[in-house]
């Protein structure tokens, strides 16, 4: 069971919302300790590469991601999963190249590369069953599971 499931996000809180934090509030949860069982971190249209350029994007991944990273709560037994889909005008595979980083200090196969082809499908997956859900939908049912990344 998730007890702690929250959503940071540069963007403007969905209404009614109980689980949605600005992501402002990002480095209060790592003083307190108290890392969330599972985050969705969304940045703005132009921190995510949409609307501005990379340089920008790398700047918020290291102003915000690396401190996560760096977190000992986060290192015992964390996965972060960073999905960089900026692809412009390539629509092969859904969406031309796709970088998928996959970050588990505990976990993960240092340098590892894999040979399969995997898609947002796969994805999915990877979170859901990461989660324990055991039914899955969709295309994520027969998406390539991801567990050949990491140690256990």
């Amino acid at each position: 069971m998730v007890r702690r499931c929250w959503t940071f996000s540069c963007r403007t809180a969905p209404p009614n919302s109980r689980t949605w934090y600005p992501l402002r509030t990002w480095p209060w949860i790592f003083s307190s300790g108290n890392l969330p069982h599972y985050s969705f971190i969304t940045p703005n249209g132009c921190d995510d590469a949409h609307d501005c350029g990379f340089g920008t994007a790398d700047n918020w991944l290291k102003n915000n991601i690396d401190p996560l990273i760096k977190n000992s709560v986060f290192q015992k037994d964390g996965l972060l999963i960073v999905v960089f889909d900026e692809s412009g005008n390539d629509s092969t595979n859904g969406g031309g190249h796709v970088v998928c980083a996959l970050i588990s200090p505990a976990f993960s196969k240092l340098g590892y590369q894999s040979t399969t082809v995997y898609q947002h499908q796969s994805v999915l997956r990877l979170t859901l069953e990461g989660l324990g859900v055991i039914v899955l939908p969709s295309a994520a049912s027969n998406a390539p599971a991801m567990w050949e990344f990491f140690t256990f």
